[in-house]
C-alpha cells in the first residue's frame, strides 16, 4: 500500500518507522531540545538517515497534565520547521495536531499527513481533513490529555478501542474522506492503565478487521517505567521489544524516538513474520512445514 502524502510517497508494503520530532518545551521525553528550528531540522535529517520513513512534528505536548497550547502558538512553532523540512527531506512530514486551523497551516507549509490524537473530534477537524486531501491517522483517546490517566476504565478495552476506531472511520467516510487515506492507532498510554496497554498490544491484530494500516506509539512511555522499573532515558530495550511485538501483531507504522534501533527491530520482526521457506530439521536435512 502506498499513501500519497501531498506528493511524497509513504510505502506501507512493509512496516515502517515514524520519527518523533517535538518542537515543544514540555514533552515528557525530549521537551525543549528541538524548540530551535535549526536543531529541529538537523534532528529530522538525522532520523531519516537512520531509516525513518516519515517525520511526525508536534508543537503541543499531550503528556498527562500538559498545559494546552493555542492554535497560534502551535502554528508559530510548526511552520518554520515544516517549511524547512518539506524542501529538504525526501520523506513525508506528518503534523501531530487536532486543531483544524493548525492542520491547514501545516499542510500549506508542506506537511503531507495529519496525526490526530483526538481522531478528528474537534469542531471543524473532519471538514478540514476532507478538504486537505492528505492521509490522516485516527487515534483512540479516553478523556483529555491533562486528565486521561487519572481513572481510565473499560469493560473490554480491546473491543471498545476497536469500536471507537470503527466509528471514527465511518465518520470520516461520511465527511468525504476516502477510507484509503485513513490509518488507525489504538492510543497506547492515552487513557489506559498498564493492564489496558498490555492487553491492547497482546490483541493488536484484532484491529486488522478495520482494514486500515495500524500505527503504534509506545516509545519511552510510562508503561515501561511501571513494568520494567526504568526511567525515561532507560527505556530503549523495552521500546524496541514492543516495536517488534507490534509488527508481529500487524502494525504497519511504529512511532519512535530512537529510530535506528527501532528500524532494526521492525525489519527483523517483519522478516520473521514473512518467512515462508521450510525449516531445516537437524543434520539430516529433513524439513517440516
Amino acid at each position: 500500500m502506498i499513501l500519497d502524502c501531498a506528493g511524497k510517497s509513504l510505502d506501507l508494503g512493509s512496516p515502517r518507522v515514524m520519527g518523533v520530532l517535538n518542537v515543544t518545551p514540555d514533552s515528557f521525553s525530549d521537551g525543549g531540545r528541538f524548540l530551535d528550528p535549526e536543531a529541529a531540522v538537523a534532528h529530522a535529517h538525522a532520523m531519516v538517515a537512520e531509516g525513518a520513513a516519515l517525520i511526525d512534528v508536534g508543537a503541543e505536548s499531550t503528556r498527562p497534565g500538559a498545559a494546552p497550547v493555542t492554535a497560534g502558538e502551535e502554528i508559530t512553532r510548526l511552520v518554520p520547521v515544516i517549511r524547512a523540512l518539506s524542501s529538504g527531506l525526501s520523506v513525508p512530514i506528518s503534523v501531530d495536531t487536532g486543531k483544524p486551523e493548525v492542520m491547514r497551516a501545516a499542510v500549506a507549509a508542506g506537511a503531507g499527513m495529519i496525526n490526530d490524537v483526538r481522531a478528528l473530534r474537534l469542531p471543524g477537524a473532519l471538514e478540514a481533513v476532507a478538504g486537505l486531501e492528505v492521509p490522516v491517522c485516527l487515534m483512540h483517546l479516553q478523556g483529555e490529555p491533562r486528565t486521561m490517566q487519572e481513572t481510565p476504565r473499560y469493560g473490554d478495552v480491546v473491543r471498545e478501542v476497536r469500536e471507537f476506531l470503527a466509528g471514527r472511520l465511518a465518520a470520516c467516510v461520511s465527511a468525504g474522506i476516502a477510507p484509503e487515506r485513513v490509518i488507525v492507532d489504538p492510543g497506547f498510554g492515552f487513557g489506559k492503565s498498564t493492564g489496558h496497554n498490555l492487553l491492547l498490544l497482546r490483541h493488536l491484530n484484532t484491529l486488522q478487521v478495520l482494514g486500515r494500516p495500524i500505527l503504534v506509539g509506545l516509545s519511552r512511555k510510562s508503561v515501561f517505567g511501571r513494568v520494567l522499573g526504568r526511567a525515561v532515558g532507560e527505556r530503549l530495550a523495552g521500546g524496541v521489544a514492543a516495536a517488534a511485538l507490534a509488527v508481529w501483531q500487524g502494525a504497519s507504522l511504529v512511532r519512535a524516538h530512537d529510530v535506528a534501533a527501532t528500524v532494526d527491530a521492525v525489519r527483523w520482526a517483519a522478516a520473521v513474520r514473512e518467512a515462508r521457506a521450510p525449516i531445516a530439521d537437524g543434520a539430516g536435512g529433513r524439513t517440516r512445514g
